[in-house]
C-alpha cells in the first residue's frame, strides 16, 4: 500500500507523499526541490514576501529548498507543461466566478 498524496509538484504536477516533502528531497518526477515556496499552498505572488502566511520569515529564492516551518504542500495538481502562475490565476477566477 502506497503513501497518501499530500501535495503536488509546482513544476511537473507529480503527486508527492510525506516522504517526498523532506528538506533535501527532490521531486521524483522532475528532480526539483520539494520543500520550497513554489510548492506551498501559501505561495502568493504579489503579496508581501510572496506568501499568505503573515508570520513567515523572508525567503528570497522561492525555487530552492528552505527551512520554512509553515510549508504546507500545494493541494492542487499542475498540468504537465502548464504555467503554475497561470494555474493559480485560473483557480482564483473560478473561486470568484465559478467554473467556465
Amino acid at each position: 500500500m502506497g503513501e497518501e498524496i499530500r501535495g503536488y509538484c509546482w513544476n511537473c504536477g507529480q503527486g508527492l507523499t510525506r516522504l517526498d516533502l523532506g528538506r533535501e528531497s527532490p521531486c521524483p518526477g522532475c528532480d526539483k526541490p520539494t520543500h520550497c515556496c513554489r510548492n506551498c499552498r501559501f505561495y502568493a505572488p504579489g503579496r508581501p514576501n510572496e506568501c499568505r502566511e503573515p508570520l513567515v520569515e523572508r525567503v528570497i529564492d522561492k525555487l530552492r529548498s528552505n527551512f520554512c516551518e509553515y510549508l504546507e504542500p500545494n493541494p492542487h495538481p499542475v498540468a504537465a507543461g502548464a504555467n503554475p502562475d497561470a494555474e493559480a490565476a485560473r483557480r482564483a477566477a473560478e473561486a470568484l466566478f465559478g467554473p467556465p
